[in-house]
């Protein structure tokens, strides 16, 4: 059986040896049959060798290599890239509504009536900003942004700006050392005894533990995005100790080891005109 089935290729068909036969047949799904023992097989040909895969590049005039070899004189401003093409606006309903509200047209007949007689339409971006465009500028404006003043030199080299630091620093621990002398905070556990007649309020406690310190230079989301972190690989997903070594394919997605060679043949030189890391993305366009 097995030797019936090499030599006639027809035989895993519904024709089978008897019916006839035609090429179409080995790659025809609904007339397949599957072969004992084996997986299915599924897949597409190759379209041959002279077929060429990508997508054809549009056609550009007005492009550096017009400009070098001259350029066409049948040459519109609609067929250049950076022609402007003019949209239709759409109908204003708003506007037609009330104008038929005005005019005492209240009913659907009459406003379908209105509407075939009458035509309003939107403003486009380049008629609503012409009045924005066409107002006069004094000629004493001034465009950009005001220049920086320079560096005293004199300051750098003396130090002061260390020296004012340093100041404020110690300003700072001042107050703070002020502040605790003020308003000493107890410990939680002479709180949680609640001795004395006057006890100290636990919120006005909280308020006082708080108050942010002038000094501390605490961490923000920025600050922790900044820092490094050591990258952490993935723990590779679980598996069966039985699959690891003698499992294999339910099915195969290419009918012979030569189509399987042919298609990433292909798939090589079609992925440089592809986006994506691996070239299965959309085709980029043609770049002058």
């Amino acid at each position: 059986m097995a030797t019936a089935v090499g030599q006639n290729p027809f035989n895993l068909t519904a024709a089978g040896e008897l019916g006839s036969h035609r090429e179409t047949m080995l790659d025809n799904e609904l007339l397949l049959r599957t072969e004992l023992g084996r997986p299915k097989r599924r897949g597409y040909g190759s379209p041959g060798e002279g077929y060429i895969f990508g997508r054809p590049n549009d056609a550009r005039h007005g492009g550096a290599d017009d400009a070098l070899h001259g350029w066409p004189r049948n040459l519109s401003t609609t067929t250049l890239p950076f022609a402007k093409k003019d949209k239709n606006a759409s109908r204003d309903f708003m506007a037609l509504n009330k104008a038929a509200v005005q005019n005492g047209l209240v009913t659907a007949g009459e406003n379908y009536e209105f509407r075939a007689t009458h035509d309003v339409r939107r403003k486009t971006a380049g008629s609503e900003n012409t009045r924005l465009r066409t107002r006069r500028i004094p000629p004493t404006m001034v465009f950009g942004i005001s220049t920086r003043p320079s560096t005293p030199i004199f300051d750098l080299l003396e130090h002061k700006y260390q020296d004012k630091w340093l100041q404020q620093r110690r300003q700072q621990e001042l107050a703070k050392r002020k502040e605790e002398t003020q308003n000493p905070i107890l410990p939680e556990a002479r709180l949680s005894q609640s001795a004395g007649p006057y006890p100290i309020k636990r919120k006005h406690l909280w308020d006082m533990k708080q108050k942010r310190n002038p000094s501390k230079v605490y961490e923000t989301r920025a600050s922790l995005l900044r820092t490094y972190q050591n990258p952490v690989e993935d723990a590779p997903l679980w598996q069966m100790p039985k699959f690891k070594s003698s499992a294999k394919p339910s099915l195969e997605t290419f009918r012979s080891p030569q189509a399987r060679e042919i298609a990433f043949r292909n798939f090589e030189s079609d992925q440089i005109s592809r986006k994506g890391k691996l070239g299965h993305g959309t085709y980029e366009p043609a770049v002058n």
